[in-house]
């Protein structure tokens, strides 16, 4: 008797969303493929939900006519992982991305309260690997914005790293003249 063949240690993009078309995941799931990995997501706290909210308006009403933003979607960052970042700013109409998820962004954003060592740290090697040219972290637990730019793609890291405080504003990579304010990003202090 020969042994069975040995599952497979990651799995790519198109094994994972096979999984849904299986109904072995379902579309509402919260999970995330991260390096091969299906990994769950931290149920939402209601600070973290309302920052969605406010961010979403925020971005919408300023990269609208620019860019498309997309909350909470899969974004294709490489063979293994497909992510779902609080915010993925993707270029073109919305129409481009109706046959497929998007595999570039402009900027990403994550708002993180429980989920802040895995933004932090795999997140952020995962969007420099993809080359986002900008990655953002609204750290309500320190409240802050960690800014992450210049991807090294070939290192999976980003040369510069930042932080940002309250009256401060980050202007947009990807956006020439455009900017945030930091206060608008974190909203009221928390306490």
């Amino acid at each position: 008797m020969s042994p069975a063949e040995p599952a497979p240690t990651r799995l790519t993009v198109d094994e994972y969303f096979a999984l849904v078309e299986q109904g072995r995941l379902r579309p509402n799931d919260r999970v995330e493929l991260l390096e091969g990995v299906v990994v769950s997501m931290s149920p939402q706290n209601p600070p973290h939900a309302g920052t969605i909210a406010r961010i979403t308006a925020l971005l919408v009403r300023l990269l609208g006519e620019h860019a498309v933003v997309r909350v909470q979607l899969p974004f294709i960052a490489g063979p293994y992982t497909v992510p779902e970042p609080d915010f993925a700013v993707v270029p073109g109409p919305p129409d481009d991305w109706y046959a497929r998820h998007p595999d570039r962004a402009l900027l990403v954003i994550e708002v993180a309260d429980t989920s802040l060592p895995t933004d932090r740290l795999s997140k952020s090697a995962i969007y420099a690997a993809a080359g986002v040219p900008q990655y953002l972290i609204v750290n309500l637990q320190g409240d802050r914005v960690e800014v992450f730019e210049e991807p090294r793609v070939e290192t999976a890291r980003y040369r510069l790293a930042r932080v940002a405080a309250r009256g401060e504003r980050v202007a947009l990579v990807g956006f020439p003249g455009l900017d945030l304010a930091i206060d608008d990003l974190l909203g009221p202090p928390r306490g």
